[in-house]
């Protein structure tokens, strides 16, 4: 089978393109796989970060594609469904994080040949931070589609409620494994220029990837207040917003001294220090579908404290790979740290059903299903 695969990759940085390099790699082991890419992702005054693209040394996955499709020209829109006509793709596999993308990847999938299946992957149905117009521009993406891959069963349910009788399936997001091997902590600690004191065994809690309001790193920095001193909290990641905030709340923490802040954007090439440095990863988050994060945790076998939200429960509590709290609130999210350390055995039952999961969510399987599901539809 020819398989076009439409969205970011390689120069463009972040979660997304290590995906899509991940699952065109994999699906170029049975088929005929092309990543086709943006030539423009978001024009600059609308992308909230640093940059969208990748250092020099930042360690992404790099891979071959052919770049055409400006989401805000559409004469590059027609030039893209041209282009995977002239291919000759049998199927068609876009990635819909936000309706943004809409209308660019909606008009290509509309036009990419009547012999090509075109499928999203949708990471979300309705974004977390809503605005008027997401709702159509959504229902009609999904309107130019033959069917769509969720990675948990509340995005799934939004995509049903937009578009009834949808073809839709579910898939668990597969564990990635490009990072590289863990580290021992020490050494980790030591690369991150963290010390835990003096005859001190720090118990370390992660909290990784972009800082957005739905993900609760306030609420963290309060729980992490009411946490005795033999804790330390590594923040890493990148605002998308105003860090005073945050900084504020680390600033009257009684525990600012072992709060340690990566206030920028992580490139793959340092993922395993963080991971390997820490004994639990917290998810605060108010809202949430599924979790790359949670992903990266499990690939490195590190404990999960996360709240009830979304596919969280689901993924993380009844898998054994961590413990999941009630309430996105500080008193909730501190019990549950504590829960994790102070249960003799707990920590290390996670990180064997981790092991089990390893197992189970990988890249072969998810595509697997991918490829099922489209010859299905």
């Amino acid at each position: 089978m020819k398989i076009a695969i439409l969205s970011c990759f390689y120069p463009f940085r972040g979660g997304i393109a290590q995906f899509n390099a991940s699952l065109l790699g994999e699906l170029g082991r049975e088929h005929t796989a092309r990543a086709f890419n943006f030539t423009l992702q978001y024009p600059s005054f609308l992308f909230p970060g640093k940059t969208q693209y990748a250092g020099p040394d930042d360690g992404a996955l790099k891979v071959e594609s052919t770049a055409v499709l400006s989401t805000v020209n559409p004469l590059s829109w027609i030039r893209t469904a041209r282009a995977i006509r002239q291919w000759g793709a049998d199927l068609l596999i876009l990635r819909y994080w936000m309706p943004f993308f809409a209308p660019s990847l909606g008009y290509v999938a509309r036009h990419c040949g009547k012999a090509c299946k075109a499928v999203a992957i949708v990471d979300n149905a309705i974004p977390h931070e809503r605005r008027f117009l997401d709702v159509p521009l959504t229902k009609w993406f999904l309107r130019s589609l033959s069917g769509a891959v969720t990675m948990s069963e509340e995005v799934a349910s939004q995509a049903k409620k937009l578009r009834p009788t949808f073809p839709c399936t579910t898939l668990p997001h597969p564990l990635y494994s490009h990072f590289g091997e863990k580290m021992p902590k020490a050494d980790a600690m030591e690369a991150l220029g963290i010390q835990a004191g003096p005859g001190k065994e720090c118990r370390c809690l992660l909290f990784f990837g972009l800082i957005r309001e739905y993900k609760g790193l306030d609420i963290l920095i309060r729980a992490f207040g009411s946490l005795d001193s033999s804790y330390c909290l590594i923040i890493a990641g990148e605002c998308y917003g105003d860090f005073s905030p945050y900084a504020s709340l680390i600033e009257s923490s009684p525990a600012r001294e072992r709060i340690h802040l990566f206030n920028r954007f992580i490139p793959d090439g340092e993922v395993r220090l963080f991971f390997s440095a820490a004994d639990a990863v917290v998810l605060p988050y108010r809202s949430a579908t599924q979790s790359g994060v949670g992903a990266v945790a499990c690939s490195f076998e590190v404990p999960l404290v996360v709240t009830d939200t979304g596919a969280l429960r689901r993924t993380i509590g009844e898998s054994g790979i961590g413990i999941v709290v009630d309430r996105a609130d500080e008193e909730s999210v501190c019990d549950g740290v504590r829960r994790l350390f102070d249960t003799p055995g707990l920590a290390e039952g996670c990180r064997e059903k981790m092991r089990a999961e390893k197992e189970r969510l990988s890249w072969r399987g998810f595509c697997n299903g991918l490829i099922r599901f489209c010859e299905e539809i």
